[in-house]
């Protein structure tokens, strides 16, 4: 049901999880941990996957914490549930106990920030315009803001689509090339003519380690090419399927 990285489990202060798709109750194509507000699956279904989520986590149900992700660079600060209304933005951080961050995610990266010195965490939806942007520095920011120090944060990428499953054409090279010059490393060629393979968790990787932290994982799980056990964005279009599930991937501070 979920995966953890040994660099975050260190910490007894931290609790996290990159829930896989097993251990709901949803059906069909979203089968069956579907854990995204934002999808046509039952409302029900959906609620009672982020509560076991929220067990799993060992905080409050209304304390799993989402936002309304629109692939911005934006991070917010957390205090506690929000009203009737989500903010828009991609990250999120917070220092309150008890309160779980949660991205949602079905290709694009998930990833999860701690300084456990400093009881500072945070947690970004890292898709490639959002990587470009500079959602990952907002995040390192904000954390800095509350208290944390880059040198002992940690980051960690959950399962993200890999570059052996993402093929681009050449108005997403072309644009890539515009805002983020120089990275032309994380393109190699594909079969089809005028289109590349993006190495889309290279590219958050090398955003981090730039950025200057204390350390990067990447838990190097493609979610296109794991059925059995991530949700897919790119999987679902390939097959002119109607929706798709979301991925959950989340942090919190022990009380």
């Amino acid at each position: 049901m979920l995966i953890q990285a040994p660099t975050l489990s260190a910490s007894s202060g931290i609790r996290h999880a990159f829930f896989t798709r097993q251990g709901g109750v949803s059906e069909g194509i979203y089968a069956s941990l579907n854990g995204g507000i934002g999808s046509s699956d039952e409302t029900e279904r959906v609620k009672e996957n982020r509560r076991r989520m929220a067990q799993a986590l060992h905080v409050k149900p209304d304390a799993l914490i989402s936002v309304y992700q629109v692939h911005s660079p934006d991070a917010v600060l957390v205090e506690g549930p929000w009203g009737p209304e989500r903010p828009k933005a991609d990250a999120m951080v917070t220092k309150v106990p008890g309160l779980a961050l949660a991205i949602t995610t079905a290709d694009c990266g998930p990833v999860l920030f701690a300084d456990a010195e400093s009881g500072v965490i945070g947690a970004a939806h890292a898709g490639w315009r959002g990587a470009v942007t500079g959602v990952l520095e907002s995040t390192i920011t904000a954390m800095e803001n509350l208290g944390a120090q880059r040198s002992r944060i940690v980051a960690v990428l959950g399962p993200t689509i890999s570059q052996k499953a993402y093929e681009v054409g050449p108005e997403f090279v072309q644009r890539f090339a515009e805002e983020a010059p120089g990275h032309e490393r994380f393109f190699k060629a594909s079969e089809k003519p005028d289109h590349a393979m993006f190495d889309l968790p290279g590219f958050i990787g090398a955003r981090l380690n730039a950025a200057g932290i204390g350390g990067f994982t990447d838990l190097g799980l493609c979610t296109y090419s794991d059925e059995e056990r991530f949700f897919s964005y790119r999987r679902t279009t390939h097959r002119k399927e109607p929706d798709y599930g979301r991925l959950i991937s989340a942090i919190a501070l022990t009380p």
